[in-house]
């Protein structure tokens, strides 16, 4: 009877907020994804604290960290709410109009600039209740696990080999190019093999000690490597610092392309022949029959189409 009348006092909007609060490790953080207000967050720690007798959620110097009882409880009420999300989503089917479900999105900021808006704009337009949360995909995040547990609905990138135990998707390819400022001395009298490996050039920041991208990893396979005397963990930014050096970048046109209007920038053909550039969305298995997650896989392809048209 005992457990029948604290059962009775669990809800399933009270296990939203108990996982919300042990993974975000922050009530303030909780309440901006919950879109609650905080106090309001707060008393339902508290009423968490009681029906739990543990504190769940303690201070460790400036933040805050689960006790041991709260970390056995993440996996827990992640089960729950996704059995949940399955059992009235999938009865209902997928309407977008009425939907009220959050998409959660990572993605490689070397996409093009214009595909991230666009999918936004596409999913609001469409889905007018439905949230929308774009991940960056960072040295700390293991996407794999987050699609597995439903933290994200997909992953979007590019890859020489992508996962193999998450289905894929190819969205476009691209061509490799340069994209150099007006002023770069090859504008005027081109460049050879051995010019563009001496240039300098700029990079992303390795996502972790010894990390290469797919340029470099395809120049180590041909015995090269290029002079890379600038980093930059922020890809949007980098063709403004092109614009105003000497240095190189080198990636797909589709995204090049978008900065040569506005900005003193040109794009030139990459000396060396480099195989396309691939973009794929990856989606696990727990999503693979949900209504939502095909709906929003293939918003995620009509965008991709209409960029390669333009």
């Amino acid at each position: 009877m005992r457990e029948q009348a604290l059962f009775d006092k669990i809800d399933l909007h009270l296990i939203r907020v108990l996982h919300t609060v042990l993974t975000e490790r922050s009530v303030s953080r909780a309440a901006l994804r919950l879109g609650m207000y905080q106090p309001a967050v707060s008393a339902s720690l508290k009423r968490l604290r009681e029906l739990a007798g543990d504190p769940l959620l303690v201070r460790s110097g400036s933040g805050m960290v689960p006790t041991d009882a709260g970390l056995r409880m993440i996996d827990p009420s992640a089960s729950i709410l996704r059995a949940a999300e399955m059992l009235f989503s999938e009865a209902r089917g997928f309407e977008p109009q009425t939907s009220t479900h959050t998409f959660r999105v990572a993605a490689s900021d070397y996409l093009d600039p214009l595909f991230l808006p666009r999918l936004l704009t596409g999913v609001k337009s469409n889905a007018p209740h439905c949230g929308f949360e774009i991940h960056p995909l960072s040295a700390h995040a293991d996407y794999s696990a987050q699609l597995a547990d439903g933290q994200l609905d997909i992953v979007i990138g590019n890859w020489l080999k992508p996962p193999p135990d998450l289905h894929i998707g190819e969205l476009f390819t691209d061509e490799v190019v340069c994209l150099v400022s007006r002023e770069h001395p090859a504008v005027r009298r081109g460049w050879s093999a051995e010019d563009w490996l001496e240039s300098e050039h700029i990079a992303p920041t390795p996502t972790f000690p010894g990390a290469r991208g797919v340029i470099d990893d395809h120049l180590d396979s041909l015995g090269l490597a290029r002079n890379i005397t600038a980093r930059c963990p922020h890809f949007g930014l980098i063709p403004r610092m092109v614009a105003a050096s000497l240095l190189v970048l080198t990636t797909g046109r589709q995204f090049c392309e978008r900065f040569t209007d506005h900005l003193p920038v040109t794009v030139l053909p990459c000396p060396i022949p480099f195989p396309a550039l691939a973009y794929y969305q990856l989606w696990h298995e727990r999503s693979h029959t949900s209504a939502a997650g095909k709906w929003l896989r293939e918003r995620a392809k009509a965008v991709a189409a209409s960029l390669k048209k333009e």
